[in-house]
């Protein structure tokens, strides 16, 4: 006679252990990714007028394909891929990277 034994095997420890002071699960473009480049300075920066770098964050568009290139998050997480940003301040809070990077993983919806 032969046993089995079958278990369930859930492995994605972010959403198994999710920080609640950090909430990361369903992040949308609208309410959680542009506060944070707006109320960080990324906008004011990288927009239509300003366009440094060739960079607009004020459109899905351009949100997106910094999203895609890796620079957004290379950028906000000083990993050396891309500039640090934003350029001569402080790095932005750790809870508002793992957003982005949550939203990104995601699909980067413009949502």
């Amino acid at each position: 006679m032969v046993i089995l034994l079958a278990a369930c095997v859930y492995d994605n420890e972010e959403e198994l252990f999710e920080d609640s002071n950090c909430p990361t699960i369903d992040m949308s473009l609208e309410t959680d990714i542009k506060p944070i480049l707006e109320n960080n300075g990324c906008v004011s920066c990288h927009s239509e007028n300003s366009g440094s770098g060739g960079v607009n964050l004020e459109t899905y568009e351009g949100i997106k394909a910094s999203a895609d290139n890796g620079t957004l998050l290379g950028s906000v997480n000083w990993d050396g891929t891309a500039s640090e940003m934003p350029k001569n301040g402080s790095q932005i809070d750790e809870c508002l990277i793992n957003k982005i990077e949550a939203w990104i993983t995601q699909g980067a919806e413009n949502n």
